[in-house]
């Protein structure tokens, strides 16, 4: 059941809700979209709208004013959303014209993520092990480590890993089910003999006598899982123990770098073992859950060791056209 703070109530209720089920039946979530939507439904009201025709684009940039935001890329998702949805409405005939003018504003350039190299992923899998026990916490040390394990070992989302069930977990085919991602879709991602080991391991240490179907893979109390910010929480917590050199230009280490490092390892290990990354890429979209591979192409940050393996790559491939010009009479 959706709740009540969700529901439209402004002239452009119907159409809101249908754009909505346009983009999920395209297979997107659009939960974040929703709660926006739901903003601007909310002020519309206020407004005391009562003619879809009224909108006009001084009623846009009045809402984008009550609604301040101090980054640019947050600024443009909400931007963003109501344009998406205003040529939608327009297209559908909801609308006379669009009343979104406005330009997206400007961003600066971006800090590139910490990527983590296996000798620090081992620093913080130590950490996290070394956990002490609380009192509403009990396997603190192994559940951290298999879950920071599988975020760094196989590039899932903190989400994915909170959202982990025990029938989620087959042992017998070392294959992770992972349900309604961040597109609502679910997919199978397979992890080799080391991973399953870990999880092998945390299971027997976790549930002895066998984790029932619905249980969560990583929970401390009967409530449910470990949430998605204490995993991050707890990830900050141990980042200054690992006496980490953060290059220049280089953002702090957050927990979702563990996933760019998985994806920039993979190209790295691609390279260095002679597979071609360009063949490669839709695998590494699948099984990262992305839509395409342009979505992974902003995790593939560019590195010394990958310039190096790619200059390495291409003098190969370069050499015979070379030698051949320099026999030419």
């Amino acid at each position: 059941m959706r709740p009540r703070d969700l529901d439209f109530h402004s002239p452009l209720a119907a159409g809101f809700t249908a754009f909505l089920a346009h983009k999920r039946a395209l297979g997107r979530r659009y939960d974040t979209e929703e709660r926006e939507l739901c903003l601007f439904d909310r002020f519309l009201v206020a407004q005391r709208l009562t003619d879809p025709a009224a909108l006009t684009p001084a009623l846009v940039e009045a809402f984008l004013r009550s609604r301040p935001r101090r980054r640019p890329r947050s600024a443009n998702e909400l931007l963003g959303v109501l344009r998406q949805c205003c040529r939608w409405l327009v297209g559908q005939g909801l609308l006379p014209q669009d009343p979104v003018r406005l330009r997206p504003r400007r961003t600066t350039a971006q800090r590139l993520p910490f990527l983590f190299d296996a000798a620090q992923a081992q620093r913080l899998l130590a950490c996290a092990a070394a956990l002490p026990d609380g009192p509403r916490a009990p396997r603190r040390g192994a559940t951290y480590r298999t879950a920071f394990a599988l975020l760094y070992a196989l590039g899932l989302r903190v989400g994915e890993v909170s959202g982990l069930r025990g029938a989620d977990v087959d042992l017998a085919h070392n294959v992770l089910t992972i349900r309604a991602a961040k597109f609502g879709k679910d997919r199978l991602v397979p992890f080799g003999p080391r991973v399953a080991a870990l999880l092998g391991a945390y299971l027997t240490h976790r549930a002895p006598t066998g984790l029932a179907p619905d249980a969560p893979l990583f929970s401390f109390t009967r409530r449910g899982p470990v949430h998605p910010g204490t995993f991050s929480q707890t990830f900050h917590h141990l980042v200054p123990r690992l006496d980490l050199a953060v290059p220049p230009g280089v953002a702090p280490p957050r927990l979702h770098d563990l996933r760019h490092s998985f994806a920039v390892g993979t190209l790295l290990r691609w390279y260095r073992t002679g597979v071609d990354p360009a063949s490669r890429l839709f695998h590494l979209a699948t099984f990262l859950g992305h839509v395409s591979p342009s979505s992974t192409a902003v995790y593939l940050t560019i590195t010394i060791p990958l310039l190096t393996e790619a200059s390495r790559r291409f003098e190969t491939l370069a050499r015979p056209a070379l030698l051949a010009e320099e026999e030419a009479p």
